[in-house]
């Protein structure tokens, strides 16, 4: 094997992923900045999450309370939709863009366009209309499951320093879970491919269920995914990662076979060889 050849894909690949997850972390660093933002809009964020329930009544969406209540009882189910909330979502979405990355590179770069533009637009919606989450919201009549049964992702509002609480509108839990579930599905054959949706569905009923997010919260998450990748390039075929960067392959030409009792003398070329041939022999 040629070490000075398979160095500079190799070292191209490494270059393309420090890029990526640089990207990541960016995105990560701004999201928790809107945190220190919003940090004092406690009690708009209240009246906002308020407004919300009431507009979700007016449009006849099934109340929140009702699809938590009934799961209440039943302590195992709601510390399953805890740790669903917890422990999935971000692990979930750096697989699939590993994974892309590494098999589907042009449908990796759609992902990551559509999660990098959602990100930015829930960010800006976060800071400009800070949202309680029903779990805050008296009115709504939901409880913290998360507090209540374990595990939870947040502290109290006032002290938690890591996380924002009030930007629950729009959810990236269900619209970063739809992204990747439309991307698996654009990369699997056959009926299975719609499994991928139990993702997204899952997810939404957890962040109900857990009293994280409105129903509403989910639906205009999705409403501005739909919009995104409407106006995204479609991915072009794919190329693995390491051989895009190595550079195109020279295809093998295989010599045609020559015909039998003909031998070619290497000291003619070709082309006087071909004179010099009696007619009517191979």
């Amino acid at each position: 094997m040629d070490i000075t050849r398979a160095a500079p894909p190799r070292l191209a690949a490494w270059r393309r992923a420090a890029r990526e997850l640089a990207l990541v972390a960016v995105l990560f660093l701004a999201y928790k900045a809107g945190r220190q933002v919003v940090a004092d809009h406690a009690e708009v964020a209240l009246a906002n999450g308020e407004w919300i329930w009431r507009l979700e009544r007016l449009l006849r969406l099934p109340a929140e309370a009702a699809v938590q209540g009934p799961l209440l009882s039943h302590e195992i189910l709601m510390r399953l939709a805890n740790s669903y909330y917890a422990f999935v979502h971000f692990p979930a979405t750096v697989l699939c863009l590993v994974w892309l990355w590494l098999r589907r590179p042009a449908h990796y770069l759609r992902l990551r366009r559509a999660l990098a533009a959602l990100t930015a637009v829930a960010l800006v919606l976060h800071v400009c209309v800070p949202l309680a989450p029903p779990r805050l919201t008296e009115l709504t009549g939901l409880v913290d499951t998360g507090t209540l049964f374990g595990p939870s992702v947040y502290g109290p509002p006032d002290t938690d320093q890591l996380s924002n609480q009030y930007a629950a509108m729009p959810s990236l839990h269900v619209g970063w879970a739809l992204a990747i579930a439309l991307a698996l599905m654009a990369v699997t054959a056959g009926r299975r491919r719609w499994l991928w949706l139990l993702h997204p569905l899952a997810t939404a009923l957890v962040v109900v269920v857990t009293g994280n997010h409105y129903w509403l919260d989910g639906l205009v998450s999705v409403a501005l995914l739909v919009a995104i990748l409407a106006v995204l390039p479609r991915p072009a075929p794919d190329r693995p990662a390491l051989v895009e960067a190595a550079g195109p392959v020279r295809p093998h030409v295989v010599p045609a076979p020559r015909r039998a009792g003909h031998h070619r003398n290497p000291r003619v070329p070709a082309a006087a060889d071909a004179r010099l041939r009696p007619p009517g022999r191979g």
